[in-house]
């Protein structure tokens, strides 16, 4: 039989409009394929169908799958479509077929027999671990205030490698509910937005925006410098352990933490 590839966008939109289209087919699912982007080799007599993100079809495969599956393993799904991984398409599409047409059901996330299953469930606890990580290495700074409305806003810069700004902005509109803050992740050019006692939102970096142009106010820089300071002095210069710092905090964070710039 002919095998059928569902060539997807790179979001969790265009998964789900993938995972929809491929049980329309009504053509079984073991000849049927979810791949995100396109490939440089393309097999041979296989058939390929570009899919476009369709916000209706989302809602109704999320609808579906909190429903029937409960909102533990939704969120799994959600975290593992989240990866940078690309096979991660076919491996939530599988394991949502293991768990709606192979009868797993609620308990699909412990079938770790199945191969797909088991890779979901790899890249959902990657995404998680990275999620959990940036909400302890995190750091805001104040930008200057506008001039036109004198409020100021809390900035801060990531460079997570899984698209984790819609799992870690919950955790800070919690804790800063009254405060304006965004968080911009820059590997995908993403801002997570919290206007003060509002809702968050997420919208991509216009062409225009250059991080550069972003000034601090004047107590955040006092602030930093302080606090620069005080990394520096109260470590004990005969205890210094890099290795064990590196593997406590990678490169890929302390490159964002104030406290580990360098400032001539």
């Amino acid at each position: 039989m002919e095998e059928k590839y569902l060539i997807c966008e790179d979001s969790l939109e265009g998964i789900f409009t993938g995972i929809y289209e491929a049980y329309a087919l009504r053509e079984g699912h073991e000849h049927v394929h979810i791949q995100i982007g396109e490939e440089e080799n393309l097999r041979l007599f296989a058939h390929y169908m570009h899919i476009s993100p369709d916000p209706v079809k989302t809602d109704k495969v999320a609808e579906t799958l909190k429903r029937r599956l409960g909102e533990s393993v939704y969120h799994a799904l959600c975290r593992a479509a989240a990866s940078c991984h690309m096979d991660k398409g076919e491996a939530v599409y599988k394991t949502v077929v293991d768990a709606l047409t192979a009868g797993s059901g609620r308990r699909v996330m412990e079938n770790l027999r199945n191969p797909y299953v088991a890779r979901c469930f790899e890249l959902a606890r990657f995404t998680a671990n990275e999620a959990h990580l940036e909400t302890e290495f995190l750091r805001f700074q104040e930008l200057a205030p506008d001039e036109a409305s004198g409020q100021s806003v809390l900035f801060s810069r990531i460079g997570p490698k899984n698209n984790v700004v819609p799992f870690v902005m919950p955790h800070f509109a919690d804790r800063l509910s009254i405060e304006n803050f965004m968080i911009y992740d820059e590997n995908r050019g993403l801002f997570g937005v919290h206007p003060a006692r509002e809702m968050w939102y997420l919208v991509s970096a216009g062409e225009d925006f250059a991080l550069q142009e972003l000034t601090w106010s004047e107590t955040e820089e006092r602030y930093q410098e302080l606090f620069r300071a005080f990394h520096k002095t109260i470590g004990i210069k005969s205890r210094e352990n890099k290795a064990l710092q590196r593997q406590m905090c990678a490169y890929r964070y302390q490159d964002y933490m104030v406290e580990f710039e360098q400032k001539g």
